[in-house]
């Protein structure tokens, strides 16, 4: 039994925020942002709930910068900088909070947020391909061929 097309969209946007968001922050708190593994896994832990919320919100919001990019052209190269606008934009005010409800010292949010806005000119594109896979795996209407 195929499930509605708004459910199949809130699960694979679910999946691909929760798994990618787990795995990069993590890598960014601890080999780069300096904080303890606890901090980090803290601060992974309460993202899930929060990647769940906002989960459909940004794929939403990654959608409209995608349309907006069409109307500039069909290449790649917009793609890629609409991945990475929306990922930039929607993404940092949620880490700062995340990082300062975990008790990040302001020095660490600093480090964390500016080498997660650095690493999102290649965070933002890599997050959109998966995004894209997520939603075929999970049969989106739009994103497969049955």
């Amino acid at each position: 039994m195929n499930a509605p097309f708004g459910i199949r969209h809130a699960a694979a946007d679910t999946f691909a925020m929760v798994i990618f968001c787990f795995l990069t922050g993590m890598c960014i708190e601890v080999f780069i942002s300096g904080m303890t593994l606890e901090q980090s896994l803290a601060s992974r832990l309460l993202s899930i709930p929060v990647n769940i919320v906002i989960a459909l919100p940004y794929g939403l919001y990654r959608d409209a910068f995608l349309r907006l990019g069409r109307r500039l052209g069909e290449g790649s190269l917009i793609r890629n900088l609409c991945d990475l606008m929306a990922y930039v934009t929607f993404q940092s005010p949620v880490y700062i909070g995340i990082l300062w409800s975990v008790g990040a010292t302001m020095d660490q949010i600093v480090t964390a947020v500016t080498s997660n806005i650095l690493i999102s000119c290649g965070l933002g594109v890599v997050y959109g391909h998966f995004l894209d896979i997520c939603r075929r795996w999970f049969r989106v209407p739009g994103y497969y061929h049955a």
